[in-house]
């Protein structure tokens, strides 16, 4: 069995990669800013749960929460970025604060994680990093662009690291799940910032008010997205990219058809440009 190292792990899907990890008889380094929240989960403590504190902004609670989940188990064998939380409004209403403090948790604090976590996984020679992203990075819409664009940047970070770490044993992964009912959509986990320009009430309107009414009802079941991202780990040739949920294979399919097309259509215009 192995050690797993979770950041987010106090709620939403992070919990439930959590609580299916340690069903399998692994261990879990389970980070979170609040590890009275991770111990809440689990009234009586599996053996194999270590609560450690760890904001992923704070690159020395990470090293600190490394460092102990080591000297517990000794190893690190999958490490899952999953903290992280959504921003609702169009782009030209995103305030710089917003969006600086989105990239903040959502992107760097992977590249925190990351440089906390993979000295082991690379002494070790092996391992595997699974990063949770969204079906909104790799095709985002009105209204969630800065979100979108956050789980783009992990999308070019992931790709780069495949293959930086396939040389060393150490599998990488992006997930991007669709729609799962956690407390995302809820105000733990998601930032709306005022509709203030009336202008995009047409592009970004309908957007947000399906989002304001849908919490809770995702299509997804985080319990077994959990269950496929455990699964993914134990196979022998994990993928770069794993889509969750039907309707995240419909907007990948429906993006690769978009691009095929217009690749197409202004195909001539590319190959113009050669000496």
């Amino acid at each position: 069995m192995g050690v797993w190292f979770v950041t987010g792990a106090s709620r939403g899907l992070g919990a439930e990669i959590t609580r299916e990890a340690l069903e399998r008889g692994h261990r879990v380094i389970a980070a979170a800013r609040d590890t009275a929240a991770v111990l809440r989960a689990y009234p009586v403590r599996p053996e194999g749960l270590l609560a450690v504190r760890a904001d992923v902004t704070a690159p020395e609670q990470l090293t600190a929460a490394v460092e102990e989940g080591l000297a517990a188990f000794g190893r690190i064998d999958v490490v899952v970025n999953n903290a992280g939380h959504g921003l609702v409004g169009a782009v030209e209403e995103v305030s710089d604060e917003a969006a600086r403090a989105l990239f903040d948790v959502n992107v760097f604090g992977v590249l925190n994680t990351l440089r906390a976590t993979l000295p082991t996984l690379r002494a070790q020679r092996s391992g595997h990093v699974v990063t949770i992203g969204s079906i909104g990075g790799f095709a985002t819409a009105p209204a969630v662009g800065v979100y979108g664009a956050s789980k783009f940047a992990l999308e070019g970070i992931t790709e780069a690291l495949w293959g930086e770490l396939a040389p060393l044993g150490v599998h990488v992964t992006v997930v991007e799940p669709g729609g799962f009912r956690t407390d995302f959509l809820n105000g733990s986990s998601l930032r709306v910032e005022p509709a203030s320009i009336a202008d995009y009430a047409a592009g970004a309107g309908p957007v947000r008010e399906a989002l304001a009414g849908n919490d809770g009802r995702q299509p997804g079941d985080p319990a077994k997205a959990a269950r496929a991202i455990v699964d993914l780990t134990e196979g022998e040739e994990p993928p770069l990219r794993l889509q969750l949920g039907a309707d995240a294979v419909e907007r990948v399919e429906a993006k690769l058809d978009l691009v095929r097309r217009e690749l197409d259509r202004w195909r001539h215009v590319a190959l113009s440009t050669g000496v």
